[in-house]
């Protein structure tokens, strides 16, 4: 792989099924496995509510969640189609939106692009209101700027932690 062709990626990682931390670790491996791409950083595991868990009428495990920062020379949509091919070995099943899943591969940020199509929206929709993922995020970099969002630490003034807990590193 050429660092010159290279675009740092930070990925969400989620699941709340089938042994979450164990699918967040066979997630982290596919993606050291995906073609021109290898894993450079993670956030360590943790625990998060549901999203909606108050106003939510279906009630739901609590989530173990993660952010990897990678480095690829796959473009956009075809990181976006290895990381829905990854869901899907790993039993992913698109039931319910905010629906429990097994895993969930989010492209977060790709670089420093600004993305809008139709299958992919980069920065990712709603990551700066989302604990789950500003937290992991200061983890791996506190001086991240979000395009067209501000200051990672700014943006995390504002998102209370609701219960987020830090469970740990991730054994790889």
């Amino acid at each position: 792989m050429s660092a010159d062709n290279a675009t740092k990626v930070f990925i969400g990682l989620g699941s709340n099924l089938d042994d979450p931390r164990r699918q967040i670790q066979r997630a982290l491996h596919a993606l050291a496995e995906l073609p021109g791409t290898r894993v450079l950083k993670d956030s360590g595991l943790y625990l998060s509510k549901p999203m909606l868990a108050d106003t939510n009428s279906q009630t739901q495990a609590d989530y173990c969640n993660a952010v990897a920062l990678i480095e690829t020379e796959l473009e956009p949509l075809e990181l976006l189609e290895q990381l829905q091919q990854i869901e899907q070995a790993q039993g992913r099943v698109r039931k319910k939106h905010w629906g429990p899943r097994s895993i969930d591969l989010d492209i977060l940020l790709y670089g420093e692009q600004v993305m809008h199509h139709e299958r992919l929206t980069v920065p990712h929709p709603g990551m700066h209101q989302r604990e789950f993922v500003l937290y992991p995020l200061q983890r791996i970099d506190s001086t991240l700027e979000i395009p067209g969002r501000g200051m990672l630490n700014e943006l995390i003034k504002n998102c209370p932690d609701k219960g987020l807990k830090y469970l740990g590193a991730i054994e790889v």
